[in-house]
């Protein structure tokens, strides 16, 4: 019941407005991810997710931050390509459950691995990314797409440390 996600290298795309990583994902030994990705378009998405349940749908449009994928290509748009999970938080016990999809338009989404995590692990490993995010932003002229991406990362950053103290 191992997770670890990790960040490196990040970088910003001053003309395209949008955050590159080397995204790292092990779960329970497993490498799921490992490559260069956007990360700021799913960010907000991914931080909701360590709140409560959270489904991706990659063609929801700018406003529907929540349903963003948290991991997506390069180019900043979830309808390129992009590493979708359905999170669920199961209520008789500290854990969720991460289900990796392929999502389909107008289909249901066909699931390619399930995981089930510390639910308090995951959030701790969630805040970290989005302190480095906010630390990252800070000092640019960030203007993105979702124009609350900021306010938007705050806010869920304040209710998680909320939930989870230090």
């Amino acid at each position: 019941m191992s997770f670890t996600l990790s960040y490196r290298n990040w970088s910003f795309d001053a003309d395209l407005q949008i955050v590159h990583a080397d995204v790292r994902l092990d779960i329970d030994g497993e490498t799921v991810i490992d490559e260069p990705l956007c990360i700021d378009v799913g960010l907000p998405a991914l931080l909701q997710s360590a709140l409560g349940d959270v489904c991706p749908d990659r063609w929801a449009g700018v406003q529907a931050w929540d349903k963003v994928p948290f991991f997506i290509c390069g180019c900043g748009d979830p309808e390129c390509r992009g590493f979708s999970f359905i999170v669920g938080h199961l209520t008789d016990r500290p854990l969720l459950e991460l289900v990796e999809v392929e999502e389909r338009q107008g289909a249901e989404p066909r699931t390619l691995a399930r995981y089930v995590v510390d639910r308090a692990a995951y959030a701790r490993q969630i805040m970290t990314i989005g302190e480095a995010f906010l630390a990252f932003v800070k000092p640019l002229n960030y203007k993105p797409l979702y124009e609350d991406t900021l306010a938007t990362v705050r806010r869920l950053m304040n209710e998680l440390s909320e939930k989870y103290p230090a």
